[in-house]
C-alpha cells in the first residue's frame, strides 16, 4: 500500500507522526506532503521522506491518503480518509461535511455517532470508529516522560508540574486575561509551570510571557510543537476553549478551563479568572471531576492500547478490499473551483 500523509499546517505532524511510524513498520510506502513554508517547522524533517510538489504526489499514485485538516484534492489517486485534528466536537465545523472525503476515521463513540448520522444522510462516504492515531504517543512513551518529569521536579524543588495550554482565538484565549493570576500560582504556589502556546498565539502576548519568564525559576514556556510529551509529563492543566482539554483528560488528570464554550463540560470551568488561584488550589487536593472525566474517556477516545494507527490502516485496507483504490472524489463545482485555487488544476 502507497500511502500519503497530508499536511498544509504544522499542527498535522504530531497528529500523523506515529502513523507514519506503523505503516513503516508494516511495510508500507509513505509520503509526505510538506508545503514549503511550514517545511522548516517540520522537526523531523530529515527522517520522512517528503514532497512539495501536488504534481509529485499525482504522479505517486496513492493508494490512501490520510488528511488531519479539512480539504485534500479532489484529483488525486487514492482513498481520501479524514483523521481529525482535535476532539472537540462542539468546535464549528467539526461536523461538517465538505465533500473531500471518502471515509472518516473517529476516536470515539461520540464521533462515531454523529457521523454516522450523516453518512446515512450524505451516502456517499464510510464511517469506522479506531481512535485517533496523535494520542499513540500519549499511550507508548509513560515511562520516558515520567522520568523527565521526576528529574525536572527534583531539580527546580516544586512539588507539582501544571501546564497552562490557552488557545489562540481572540475571541476564546485566556492568555491575555489570565495572565496575572497564572504568574500569582507561579509565585506562590509549589509547582513548575510549563506554559505551550498554540502556533497561531498572537506575538504580542507571547513576548509579554517571555518577559514574566524570565524573571522566574520556575516557568519554562516550551517551543515544541508536540503538545502530548507535556500533557504526560504534567499533573494538571489550565486552558480555556482548546481541544487540548480534551487530550489532557484522556489521561485522567484534573483540568481547570477559564469561560470554555464546549457542550460537554465535565471538568471544572470558571467564568473568568478572577478566582482562578482559589479553583486551582481547590482541584488539585480535592479533584471532584474525577469520574466525570472517566465518563469523557468512554465517549472521546476509550482506546488507551496505542493501536490506533494500525486499526486506521486496518479500516484503509479493508475500504480499499471492498471498493477499490478511489481514482478521484467527485465533487461539485464550487469546491471544485476551490481545491484548484488552494493546490492549483490537477497537474497534466
Amino acid at each position: 500500500m502507497k500511502a500519503i500523509l497530508f499536511c498544509i499546517n504544522p499542527y498535522a505532524f504530531g497528529i500523523l507522526k506515529p502513523l507514519h511510524d506503523e505503516l513503516i513498520k508494516q511495510g508500507k510506502d509513505v509520503l509526505w506532503y510538506i508545503p514549503a513554508n511550514i517545511q522548516p517547522k517540520c522537526p523531523f524533517i530529515n527522517e520522512v521522506k517528503f514532497t512539495t510538489s501536488i504534481k509529485e504526489l499525482a504522479d505517486y499514485k496513492s493508494d490512501v491518503i490520510f488528511v488531519p485538516g479539512n480539504e485534500v484534492p479532489h484529483y488525486l489517486r487514492g482513498l481520501k480518509t479524514q483523521v481529525f485534528h482535535g476532539l472537540a466536537g462542539e468546535k464549528k465545523g467539526h461536523f461538517r461535511i465538505r465533500s473531500y472525503f471518502d471515509l472518516y476515521l473517529t476516536q470515539g463513540p461520540y464521533f462515531t455517532d454523529g457521523f454516522n448520522k450523516l453518512a446515512k444522510k450524505y451516502n456517499d462516504f464510510e464511517v469506522v470508529e479506531t481512535g485517533w492515531c496523535k494520542l499513540d504517543t500519549l499511550f507508548q512513551n509513560h515511562v520516558e516522560f515520567e522520568t523527565e518529569r521526576n528529574n525536572l521536579l527534583a531539580k527546580s524543588g516544586k512539588k507539582n508540574l501544571v501546564l497552562f495550554a490557552p488557545t489562540f482565538s481572540p475571541s476564546l484565549t485566556c492568555a491575555v486575561t489570565a495572565k496575572e493570576k497564572i504568574f500569582e500560582i507561579v509565585d506562590n504556589e509549589n509547582v513548575y509551570l510549563l506554559i505551550k502556546f498554540h502556533d497561531l498565539m498572537d506575538a504580542k502576548t507571547i513576548d509579554e510571557y517571555k518577559e514574566l519568564a524570565n524573571t522566574r525559576g520556575n516557568v519554562q514556556i516550551v517551543s515544541d510543537r508536540n503538545i502530548l510529551k507535556y500533557m504526560i509529563m504534567s499533573d494538571f492543566m489550565i486552558s480555556d476553549t482548546s481541544s487540548v482539554v480534551y487530550e489532557f483528560i484522556l489521561l485522567n488528570k484534573p483540568v481547570i478551563t477559564i469561560n470554555s464554550n464546549s457542550e460537554n463540560i465535565n471538568w471544572c470551568d470558571i467564568p473568568d479568572s478572577s478566582n482562578l488561584v482559589e479553583a486551582f488550589k481547590k482541584e488539585l487536593i480535592e479533584d471532584n471531576f474525577k469520574n466525570a472525566r472517566q465518563r469523557v474517556i468512554d465517549m472521546y477516545h476509550p482506546y488507551s492500547d496505542g493501536r490506533s494507527s494500525a486499526r486506521m490502516i486496518s479500516a484503509a485496507e479493508d475500504y480499499i478490499s471492498r471498493h477499490g483504490v478511489p481514482e478521484t472524489r467527485k465533487i461539485n463545482i464550487c469546491r471544485r473551483y476551490k481545491m484548484n485555487k488552494m493546490f492549483g488544476p490537477k497537474p497534466e
